[in-house]
């Protein structure tokens, strides 16, 4: 699958109605919330061989993508980049997600594996919003080749 044929499938599958995205510029944890992941945040890279060696997708935000969002508003600040850092067992994609529902969905955070393609990360507003922090895989070519 191309990198636009597994974009397009995710899209069609995704029970997502918004994104919320995590990224750190300057030391400072930010969110930014949008209806879709900009084109220009996802990038075609390989799992390891040790894991198949699929294609997957990745959120991945170039430093002006970062520095754009914070300069027009469309990022807010969280706090310190500290925020991520803590010692449980949780890496910091799991740490995002539960910043950002217990301090901005106001929700217990469950960690839990419901896939994408049912229910988005959090409910909010109505909306099924799938949290994203920057680096996390999005989808893979395994996995959308399974739900076909």
């Amino acid at each position: 699958m191309t990198r636009n044929e597994m974009i397009d499938r995710y899209n069609s599958l995704s029970a997502a109605t918004a994104y919320i995205i995590g990224f750190i510029l300057n030391g400072i944890l930010y969110y930014t919330m949008s209806a879709h992941i900009a084109d220009s945040f996802l990038k075609l890279d390989r799992m390891s061989s040790k894991r198949g060696g699929w294609a997957k997708i990745r959120v991945k935000l170039a430093a002006a993508d970062r520095k754009e969002l914070v300069k027009s508003g469309a990022a807010i600040a969280l706090g310190a980049a500290e925020l991520l850092d803590t010692d449980d067992k949780y890496n910091r994609g799991e740490r995002f997600e539960k910043i950002i529902t217990e301090k901005v969905a106001h929700q217990t955070w469950v960690k839990d594996s419901v896939p994408f393609n049912v229910a988005g990360d959090i409910e909010l507003n109505g909306e099924q919003i799938q949290i994203k922090f920057d680096g996390a895989e999005l989808t893979n070519e395994k996995t959308l080749m399974r739900m076909a």
